[in-house]
């Protein structure tokens, strides 16, 4: 199942669909090097439940070259990534008995429920005494994030509350500077918990002067908003590309996605899918991103970047493969700087791709700048059934997949219970207490029972473990 699948950041995409008004700023989801999140955002109509789904139309020209006087504005400086405020996870995916392990940015983090303030604590996670993970360890009955190592207990502060190993008579050494947790600010917005990645005293108090992008709609009581979260194997830049690039959908989710089908003058059966031209220019590019004008309105990047969001039970594996092996691989061959000359990007639905590729190069240095120190080399491309699975980067984490998950199985196990205890009933009874038709009857409960089981256990499977996707047969 699939909810809202987002992408790192602080900022937003803006859509609207009418071209003489600016969009409404969307909300971001976690995400880290492998974990990406796209957050889906589009009007919504009240009373009703909200698919949160954004269509991007395709991309602008072929080459968009950087704008006149672009860098004298900006004065060559370089885009801060830590420098934004970055969605964890929805409140509805996390749980308040427990410490719960999140990576973003690089970054490994714990989020915990600090019952004393009423609030979710974002610590780093490791411990200072030995470098433990935090994650592993408990909150304790008087409410302290305990380190499942030594049994360090800490406050939501950060500050150490109790060290079993030291004498209670000895000095204090619970009360040492070395002894605290560091602690990232954090807050709750829109059922979101989200942080600022420094742990330095300056930003301590960021929130007063900058706060998470904020969607009146995700609080509105008369909007439906379902959230979850998504690990993807593969990096932020192939993922953005991809979600700026409204051409592949036809190609890449057909069979996948419902996608009407349009006339275009003078294509007329000119391939099965429909595919067509898309008028997408680019209006202004900065350090702070670029606007891109659509058939339907304007599409603004503001980076790092929040996409669109995606309730439901569709997780988008369509894309998966070709995207890990044939974009992200091949692109780390040739070399990011090597992108435009690599790729030939011939129209205009490539526009906002190049765009994006243009931004990354003239304000990150073609990268992400993460937290951690990046590997020299990508590591072996893993088998599909790996690559597009869907438990562990999806299921375990969401409430509402884990609670459908274990009803269904209860399901397949109650039919075949029934299948069997029928067979054994037509069995065990005795010539003549049972009329033909009963027993034809029975045995036909039996059979469907047991066919409907295996079918219950193909589709879960296929829902909440791994599906398959030829797209030679769609």
């Amino acid at each position: 199942m699939e909810a809202l699948i987002s992408l790192p950041s602080s900022h937003s995409f803006h859509l609207s669909a009418l071209p003489s008004k600016p969009p409404h700023p969307l909300p971001s989801l976690p995400f880290h090097r492998h974990h990406s999140i796209k957050t889906h955002h589009r009007i919504f109509s009240p009373t009703k439940t909200t698919r949160l789904n954004a269509q991007l139309s395709s991309s602008p020209a072929t080459t968009i070259t950087g704008l006149p006087g672009a860098e004298a504005r900006t004065g060559g400086e370089k885009f801060n990534w830590f420098a934004h405020w970055y969605p964890l996870a929805p409140v509805c995916d996390l749980d308040k008995r427990a410490p719960n392990a999140k990576t973003v940015m690089g970054l490994d983090v714990v989020i915990w429920w600090d019952r004393h303030e009423g609030r979710w604590q974002v610590f780093d996670d490791r411990c200072p005494h030995r470098l433990a993970p935090l994650s592993e360890g408990r909150v304790d009955p008087w409410g302290r994030l305990q380190c499942v190592y030594h049994g360090w207990c800490f406050d939501g502060n950060g500050s150490c509350k109790y060290i079993p190993q030291a004498p209670p008579n000895g000095p204090p050494v619970h009360t040492f500077n070395k002894a605290c947790a560091a602690v990232y600010p954090s807050v709750e917005q829109n059922k979101i918990v989200w942080f600022w990645p420094s742990t330095d005293p300056e930003y301590k108090d960021i929130l007063m002067k900058q706060k998470p992008p904020y969607i009146p709609e995700l609080d509105d009581p008369s909007y439906t908003s379902p959230m979850g979260t998504r690990d993807l194997p593969y990096g932020y830049e192939v993922l953005i590309e991809n979600l700026m690039d409204p051409a592949h959908v036809r190609y890449a989710h057909r069979g996948i996605m419902r996608i009407p089908k349009r006339e275009v003058p003078g294509r007329a059966n000119a391939d099965r899918e429909g595919g067509m031209p898309m008028e997408i220019t680019i209006e202004t590019l900065n350090i702070t991103g670029f606007l891109a004008k659509q058939e339907l309105g304007y599409g603004k990047f503001v980076a790092p970047c929040v996409f669109y969001a995606i309730p439901g039970w569709s997780p988008e594996d369509g894309s998966v493969s070709s995207l890990n092996i044939q974009e992200e691989r091949k692109i780390a061959k040739v070399g990011p700087s090597n992108w435009q000359k690599s790729c030939f990007v011939p129209t205009k639905s490539d526009a906002m791709v190049v765009a994006f590729r243009n931004w990354l190069r003239k304000y990150s240095n073609n990268q992400v700048d993460w937290g951690t120190l990046p590997t020299a080399h990508l590591p072996p491309t893993p088998p599909k059934e790996q690559l597009m699975d869907r438990y562990w980067s999806h299921v375990v984490q969401c409430g509402s997949c884990r609670v459908a998950l274990k009803g269904l199985r209860k399901l397949e196990v109650f039919l075949q219970v029934i299948s069997i205890a029928s067979i054994g009933i037509v069995a065990a009874s005795k010539q003549g207490l049972m009329s033909t038709i009963t027993r034809t009857a029975v045995v036909s409960a039996a059979v469907l029972c047991f066919l409907a089981s295996r079918w219950l256990s193909h589709f879960i499977y296929k829902n909440f473990y791994f599906h398959d996707y030829s797209h030679a047969f769609r």
